[in-house]
């Protein structure tokens, strides 16, 4: 094999190693929209769930053919300084297909970042002319100006993989759509008080962080778009510097709030990880270690005091705290790349000329999404609207958008015995109506001269099989146990959620329901207490009530009779 032989397989080995890499990177981040779903759903109620995940999921669908169509050309189809052209279908141009679908992913997740934010009270089809829109043209344009040799390229702008291209327009647009729609029903008292409004499932949230993290190292790590020809060592420098970031931003917003809310709080220090995050990915590759980390610190204290500012000055609602993590940050960590770069930034002797730069990028493009998506939102909310009714807002975006009538459909407890499934034993086939038992007449007592009581006992759940014991000991055999949330007239102890009080918080307690005939009142709530008292507020409620009559299905048997145990 001659020389030129070897040169051209070694460049394709090199072209095949750069692809593989882009196309990882790419997959990678899809596979946020995952992440995106999950902390989006986890961290707003059940009754939106499915709505939520549909968004997420209409982001990619409907951006993808649209980037195809338009956004692609306007964003790299040319070298202008403020657009780039049409490449209407395009093939990817000099890149190809690989450049294609790495930014593709790209786009669709500037466009997710807004289903959080105006999650819960917003229209399907007006959601979805938004995301076709951003996926059009907003996005694109500034990124034009930003990677494809626009403007703010020429003048040496350095966003990496997208603090401001995606994350600050995502962020902005996710303001500016709050805005328009107002608070979610309740949010607010007639002061303009925030209240807590809870998500459903930190344990979904938790996920979603955990998939955006994992996933960030493509997002952040494949900008390379190669491996070869030294990329390499970027690639790994930039593995490094992502992931520091993050994590000293989540030990810091775990700071911070242990100190201002006199608890850890779980889901702004989950938020707290994804603002590292986004912080970083504009100077991932430029900044030392130590950069990493005190933009990590900067990204922690943004995203507490972003969302407290938000929802406590500007009265904005924002259920996953989208805007702080994204417009907060993406700006955060663009400008403090004009700090930390090595070589250039302010502080490594680079002088001011590379801040000015960075500042002037984050202010065009920010004012570009407020001023392009003040218009689109004007626009939507004054043909088609914006904002579900009050009614469907109530009910739930599930139902009323979706014709869903639960996203956890047939997700309940089973019974069991010892922890193990165990069936009742039940006929070949149901009996038919006509053939049942009819019931006896209703008797006024039973048969000892006790009257039918109902005795309904809320307790804590530790002390549910002591009480069962106890109860069955004095011989109660039926009884009905339900798990159950709730608080009494203290309303249970002062919680935060994000730093804002819960107003009251419902603890997980046992519900037991007994009709009792034969055994007296007195003496269930005789043992009741011994077994459930402590001293302490929590203990719990005995309710007594009249029962005017009981009825065995299977026999027909009323009152004291229906009761009693059969062979």
């Amino acid at each position: 094999m001659d020389t030129t032989s070897i040169v051209s397989v070694l460049a394709d080995h090199a072209a095949a190693i750069d692809t593989s890499w882009t196309l990882l990177g790419a997959a990678l981040v899809f596979f946020m929209q995952a992440g995106f779903a999950m902390v989006e759903t986890g961290f707003t109620r059940a009754k939106n769930a499915g709505n939520i995940i549909m968004k997420n999921l209409m982001d990619f669908s409907i951006g993808t053919p649209i980037y195809w169509l338009f956004g692609f050309g306007i964003m790299f189809g040319g070298s202008g300084a403020l657009i780039g052209g049409l490449d209407f279908m395009t093939n990817g141009g000099d890149g190809g297909y690989t450049t294609l679908i790495f930014q593709t992913v790209f786009c669709a997740t500037a466009a997710t970042i807004v289903s959080g934010a105006m999650a819960e009270r917003t229209k399907f089809v007006s959601y979805c002319i938004y995301s076709a829109v951003i996926s059009a043209f907003v996005y694109p344009i500034s990124g034009h100006w930003i990677w494809g040799g626009g403007w703010l390229a020429q003048m040496g702008f350095h966003d990496f993989a997208g603090s401001t291209a995606v994350h600050m327009v995502g962020g902005i647009s996710a303001l500016i759509g709050a805005a328009f729609l107002g608070p979610r029903i309740g949010k607010y008292d007639k002061d303009g008080k925030p209240k807590a409004i809870p998500g459903h499932s930190l344990t979904l949230g938790a996920l979603g962080c955990f998939i955006l993290w994992f996933c960030w190292f493509g997002f952040n790590g494949a900008s390379t778009v190669a491996m070869t020809d030294g990329a390499y060592e970027t690639a790994s420098s930039v593995y490094v510097t992502t992931n520091l970031a993050a994590a000293v931003a989540t030990v810091t917003v775990m700071c911070i709030t242990w100190v201002r809310y006199k608890k850890p709080d779980v889901s702004m220090t989950l938020n707290g990880s994804l603002a590292g995050l986004v912080a970083i990915t504009a100077g991932c590759d430029l900044v030392t270690p130590f950069g990493a980390a005190i933009i990590g610190i900067c990204s922690g204290f943004g995203i507490v005091f972003g969302v407290e500012f938000v929802e406590k000055v500007l009265k904005v609602d924002d259920p996953v705290g989208a805007v702080g993590v994204h417009c907060v940050n993406g700006a955060l960590g663009t400008l403090l790349t004009g700090l930390f770069a090595k070589d250039i930034g302010l502080f490594y002797g680079g002088g001011t000329s590379f801040l000015l730069v960075q500042i002037l990028g984050v202010v065009a493009v920010a004012a570009w999404v407020v001023v392009t998506m003040t218009i689109v939102f004007w626009v939507i909310k004054h043909t088609i609207g914006l904002r579900v009714s009050e009614e469907e807002e109530i009910r739930g975006l599930d139902i009323m958008e979706h014709g869903l009538a639960s996203s956890y459909a047939d997700f309940m407890q089973v019974p069991t015995v010892n922890g193990l499934y165990k069936p009742e034993k039940m006929s070949a086939a149901p009996v038919p109506v006509t053939e049942a038992v009819p019931a006896t007449e209703v008797p006024s007592t039973g048969k000892d001269g006790h009257k039918l009581s109902k005795v309904v006992v809320i307790c804590r759940q530790s002390r549910f099989e002591d009480l069962k014991n106890a109860l069955e000991e004095i011989g109660i055999a039926g009884l009905t146990m339900t798990n159950v949330l709730g608080c009494g007239v203290e309303k249970g102890a002062t919680e935060f959620y994000r730093g804002v009080p819960v107003n009251a918080t419902l603890h997980p307690k046992i519900k037991l329901e007994m009709v009792v005939s034969r055994v007296p009142v007195e003496q269930i709530i005789d043992v009741c207490r011994k077994v459930l008292y402590t001293g302490h507020i929590g203990d719990g409620k005995i309710f007594i009530y009249d029962v005017q009559n009981v009825v065995k299905i299977r026999t027909g048997a009323v009152g004291y009779d229906a009761l009693q145990y059969e062979e």
